[in-house]
């Protein structure tokens, strides 16, 4: 359809919902055309709605199914899951899947992961699409340039039998990040600092679209950390503009356009950056050179501080309620107002889940343990079998193994704890993750969240350590995240 906007200057949001607009209700909602609908094995809800009512998916080759939040990280199996309840999931899954007749990854195909390390993975992913899945994290797609965000089981059952989805539009944030980042901060740091500084609500109702120098000297597997937690701000989701790392990025990959038809993509896909003079609802402007190594203390991300800060004492809050509610976190914690960070024991170290389980954060981690021993014990899974298959060839594998880490299969695992991987209550685990609420990891657990290179650190060291102690002083490059 036409835009009505077409001589104004619109951002890359605009753009985007404007083309998959077909119909806008008067100060109501927009029925939008979605491109494409990641499944994991907790969508059978949506596949029994349809049974029950005698639809069939509309276009099964727009959709791509993965099981990855209960799946074991051991055996490779639906035999070998934590419960019998488990196991028969991943096996409706694979019904679903087959009957369906879309293309999906079962536990036995290398490229099986999770959704959202696969979907970029296999370039289902792209950019100017509206992506949806079942899953909060969704947001990570928009580092490609799309608007992805998560969606309830009955609005997967819409999408899965018409292709299309009601939404409301969220207002637009522009984010920008000036300045350079100091070494040993990533992109894990920078999304902590922002949700730290603009809460958990902080963007609630908007679209975030980060810019600036610091984004543009982002790696794509950086850009895909810092809109994972998008969510985690409040935000509807969070897009940065496809350059020339996204396209490098993309080319070649099993989805991603071939020929002439990936030159026509890449010319239309630039064409997606905000127009200069584009208006936004709201603006935010960060200087990334301010950002030192971040760390959780409580139980939401937005209680969060550099590594060489220390946890708030309770005469900084105004708020009585908020005075109450953080004086019930550091009893949950286990942690004393005034600590310093660095005071922290760590009694596991989890490095995996949608934020930082690929190829880049492996690497970060593996370069911190490479030739030093674990003090403490902990649990390696990498996003995707291909991944993993990567590490192996760089012999990654090798690394953790040797430092006394334990070395798994593809899956969400610990960071859920839906499959058997837990922390133990009472326990406190440096985690690569990206949530930190009451008995996120397991029951009673406590989890601190931070980079792969912050949790190898305190893998080494036993206690909450700053990654910038490990660093040479001649070496003026950057830990991935």
């Amino acid at each position: 359809m036409k835009s009505a906007h077409v001589n104004k200057a619109r951002t890359m949001f605009d753009k985007i919902w404007e083309r998959h607009s077909i119909v806008s209700l008067p100060d109501g909602p927009t029925l939008l055309y979605i491109d494409r609908d990641i499944i994991h094995e907790g969508s059978f809800h949506a596949f029994s709605q349809l049974q029950n009512r005698e639809l069939s998916v509309r276009r099964p080759e727009q959709v791509m199914g993965v099981p990855d939040h209960y799946v074991p990280t051991r055996a490779r199996t639906a035999e070998g899951a934590a419960t019998e309840e488990i196991g028969q999931m991943i096996r409706t899954f694979d019904s679903n899947m087959r009957k369906s007749k879309t293309q999906y990854f079962p536990l036995e195909d290398i490229r099986q992961g999770i959704v959202h390390v696969v979907g970029p993975e296999q370039a289902f992913s792209l950019p100017g699409q509206i992506i949806v899945c079942s899953d909060s994290h969704t947001s990570t797609h928009g580092a490609l340039g799309a608007i992805a965000f998560g969606i309830g089981q009955s609005e997967n059952a819409h999408v899965l039998a018409t292709q299309t989805l009601w939404q409301y539009r969220p207002k637009v944030m522009r984010l920008r990040v000036t300045g350079q980042l100091q070494p040993g901060v990533g992109a894990k740091d920078l999304i902590l600092y922002i949700i730290s500084k603009i809460g958990t609500a902080g963007a609630t109702g908007y679209a975030i679209e980060y810019d600036g120098e610091v984004i543009q000297s982002l790696s794509l597997e950086a850009r895909l950390t810092l809109c994972n937690m998008s969510i985690e701000a409040g935000a509807r989701c969070g897009m940065v503009a496809p350059d020339e790392k996204t396209f490098a990025y993309l080319k070649g990959r099993r989805w991603a356009p071939k020929g002439e038809l990936w030159t026509q993509a890449v010319e239309d896909w630039r064409s997606l950056t905000s127009d200069e003079g584009a208006e936004f609802d709201a603006y935010l402007e960060i200087d990334g050179h301010q950002i030192a190594p971040m760390v959780t203390w409580g139980t939401s991300p937005e209680d969060a501080l550099g590594v060489d800060e220390f946890i708030p004492k309770l005469s900084a809050y105004h708020s009585e309620e908020r005075r109450k509610s953080v004086a019930d976190t550091l009893i949950y914690m286990g942690l004393e107002q005034g600590q310093p960070l660095q005071d922290i024991k760590i009694d596991y170290v989890f490095i995996g889940s949608c934020t930082n389980s690929r190829i880049e954060d492996l690497r970060a981690a593996a370069e911190i343990l490479k030739g030093k021993k674990a003090v403490v014990p902990g649990l390696v899974v990498p996003g995707s079998g291909l991944v993993k298959a990567q590490a192996e060839k760089e012999g990654l594998d090798q690394i953790f193994i040797g430092a006394g880490l334990e070395w798994a299969q593809p899956g969400c695992s610990m960071c859920v704890a839906m499959n058997g991987d837990i922390v133990p209550a009472g326990k406190r685990c440096a985690s690569t993750s990206n949530r930190n609420f009451r008995g996120r990891q397991g029951p009673g657990s406590r989890t601190h969240l931070m980079s792969p290179a912050m949790v190898a650190a305190a893998a080494v060291t036993g206690k909450v350590t700053d990654i910038r102690q490990f660093i040479k002083e001649s070496s003026c490059g950057h830990l991935p995240h």
